[in-house]
């Protein structure tokens, strides 16, 4: 009897430590408990983590990005509507607000039923998995991958491909991707890739398949967004919002434009990103004058172009 009750134990103790590494199964979370959820894997299973402090950039703050934010707002404001609406990739120079369009979007729209899942690139094979969770639900779900791309032979190429087109596995009427990234077509394009071309004699360019395979993903997606480096007044612009946000007056502010051009000289980028910092030094060094407001220093950035 006591080996019995000895081989009990350690057959108890064994299928513990294999439920542990066996993949277990997507449930869902508490739907109430905000408006963005990011999408957590570890070890066999995965789950749906609730943003507890989801950036409040609004559509306002953002600048210069007039025309990229009209396409996304209409986009978005089809979907949440119920009317047929496409994914978008937003794709371009590097601190132009990508990301942080789609983050004012979510704060535009939660009110009406928009939600955010933000999914890692590592993680887009369970995208099906996903999209079967919230199925029948009545809020709008975007789910976000940021600066997305891939290498040759990923496996989260073909699971995205899968998903925005041409499989029985694609999202349900409520859920589209938005996708930001810095390549177009979403993978490295080589002078290799083209040596499968052939040409007629009425010159026209046959693409090989190794072209075709480059820009198959990127073409499921129905709207692309391009983003483009900031001009010199564009900059400037933005750097004059950023300096508001913290304090300083219109002297200071005039005062600046001269550092602010050789910041961005510095850096090799006149972009978003690049001006929220160069506000950051700036009125951290305690440039503006002691009349002005004092400066606001959290990370509650509510103007700018914040982790784009």
């Amino acid at each position: 009897m006591a080996d019995l009750d000895s081989f009990l134990t350690r057959a108890e103790a064994l299928l513990a430590r294999l439920e542990a590494v066996l993949p277990r199964p997507l449930t869902a979370p508490d739907w109430d408990a905000g408006v963005a959820f990011r999408y957590r894997k570890r070890g066999g299973g995965g789950w749906l983590e609730p943003v507890r402090h989801v950036s409040t950039i609004r559509l306002a703050d953002l600048q210069e990005v007039d025309a990229q934010k009209e396409r996304l707002l209409r986009n978005t404001a089809q979907f949440v509507a119920g009317r047929p609406a496409n994914n978008v990739l937003l794709t371009g120079a590097r601190g132009t607000g990508k990301s942080s369009l789609i983050k004012a979007c979510l704060n535009a729209f939660a009110g009406q039923g928009l939600r955010l899942i933000e999914v890692d690139k590592a993680d887009l094979t369970d995208l099906p998995d996903l999209a079967e969770l919230v199925a029948g639900r009545p809020e709008r779900f975007v789910i976000y991958c940021d600066d997305l791309s891939f290498e040759e032979g990923e496996a989260g190429y073909k699971a995205l491909k899968s998903m925005l087109d041409g499989t029985v596995a694609q999202g349900g009427e409520n859920v589209l991707i938005y996708a930001t990234s810095n390549r177009r077509h979403l993978l490295p394009e080589r002078m290799k890739d083209n040596l499968g071309a052939t040409y007629t004699d009425e010159g026209e360019l046959h693409p090989g398949e190794a072209v075709e395979e480059k820009v198959s993903l990127s073409e499921r997606f129905g709207l692309w967004i391009s983003f483009y480096p900031f001009s010199q007044r564009e900059y400037l612009a933005i750097v004059a919002q950023w300096l508001r946000h913290f304090g300083a007056d219109e002297a200071a502010i005039e005062a600046a434009r001269p550092e602010a051009l050789v910041w961005a000289l510095e850096r090799g980028s006149r972009s978003g990103r690049v001006a929220q910092q160069f506000a950051r030094d700036h009125v951290g060094r305690g440039l503006p004058q002691a009349g002005q407001a004092r400066a606001r220093v959290s990370d509650d950035i509510p103007g700018g172009l914040d982790h784009v």
